[in-house]
């Protein structure tokens, strides 16, 4: 029912796009004004989201990743054809986590088909999805400028749905392990051109996560909203008093960790709102994408945890949710790239430096 009222918004208009977006960006409509548009209005739904259930949003029919590189990747054909398409994002393999350059997983072109063979892990949303965007290489000796992305139908022969993971977190959400033996895809269903473009090599695959990381940090940020405003209320019940008009270190160490907390959230906070706006204001925001993807990431798992110590045997028992948001944010400084990895890229932008050159 949200993901419904979510796609009547986008499509009316008066949402803003507030679903999963692409970070295509079409300089023909830059009017040189500002705008607070669909990614801004993504992270905002996607922070109020999970101030509830991070793994319910997770589970909300066409808003994920896949998603996201659709919109990103796909031409205007392609978006027309996929539209409505509850679509999966499968990247990590057995054997390539962090680097997605390295993937193994090959596409062949056969006649007006590619044959997929690999095996993907960790793919949210893998079994309830409509589609899965699988990452392939369409050449390993071209290294990560011939990966390109292709939509595989649910059903399709050859692709098969191995298992789902029990996992510490986001137990509402369905994390999925694929295999694909011979899978058959349409050519069409490539999505962005065929061609390898050795100039631009991996930067038109990645820059879906310019996208995506931003929706990440705002997924913590509400999930450490939501952790923040129950200590609030569960430190007033024990008569701790929080006073915004004194210094920390004169007040109690409980209050004094509770406003260290909402200090880093703020940044946190700050940070997506910034990555968010510059994508919908078509501003290169790599490196902005990062810092709040770590930020969020790191703070997120920070205060759900210090929440949790807080609150004591309540926070640690199942009575109050603070034991679970405490689980549920630890992925959100995993996936979509993790902690260190988000750290690699910040000290890469941030002199200009390609990865050759910062060893």
């Amino acid at each position: 029912m949200l993901a419904a009222m979510i796609d009547g918004l986008s499509d009316s208009g008066a949402g803003e796009g507030a679903g999963a977006t692409g970070v295509r960006r079409d300089e023909s409509a830059d009017d040189g004004s500002v705008k607070n548009g669909a990614n801004l209005a993504s992270v905002l739904s996607v922070a109020e989201m999970c101030w509830g259930d991070t793994g319910l949003l997770l589970s909300m029919p066409r808003q994920g990743p896949g998603n996201s590189a659709i919109a990103s990747v796909a031409n205007d054909e392609q978006s027309k054809r996929f539209a409505g398409t509850w679509a999966a994002m499968a990247i990590t393999e057995p054997s390539t986590g962090s680097d997605s350059a390295s993937i193994t997983t090959t596409a062949r072109l056969d006649g007006d088909e590619y044959v997929l063979n690999g095996e993907k892990i960790f793919v949210t949303s893998g079994d309830r999805a409509d589609s899965v965007v699988v990452w392939a290489t369409l050449d390993k000796a071209l290294g990560r400028t011939a990966i390109k992305s292709f939509v595989v139908k649910k059903g399709n022969p050859g692709m098969k749905v191995e298992r789902l993971e029990h996992k510490l977190g986001i137990r509402a959400s369905d994390t999925a392990v694929i295999t694909f033996t011979d899978c058959r895809v349409p050519a069409s269903d490539l999505l962005g051109s065929p061609e390898i473009d050795v100039k631009q090599g991996f930067a038109g695959a990645m820059a879906t996560f310019d996208n995506t990381r931003p929706l990440v940090a705002a997924m913590a940020v509400g999930c450490a909203r939501a952790s923040l405003d129950l200590t609030r209320d569960l430190l007033a019940q024990a008569g701790i008093v929080i006073d915004y008009d004194r210094p920390a270190q004169v007040q109690s160490a409980a209050a004094a960790k509770f406003l260290q907390m909402e200090a880093d959230w703020e940044a946190a906070h700050l940070l997506t709102m910034q990555a968010a706006w510059m994508a919908d204001n078509r501003k290169p925001n790599s490196l902005e994408a990062s810092m709040a993807k770590a930020k969020a990431g790191r703070v997120g798992s920070d205060i759900t945890l210090s929440c949790v110590e807080l609150a004591g045997s309540v926070g640690y028992s199942e009575a109050e949710l603070l034991e679970k948001w405490s689980r549920d944010s630890k992925i959100l400084d995993i996936f979509e790239g993790t902690q260190q990895i988000q750290l690699l890229i910040i000290a890469r932008r941030i002199p200009g430096l390609t990865s050759a050159e910062l060893r």
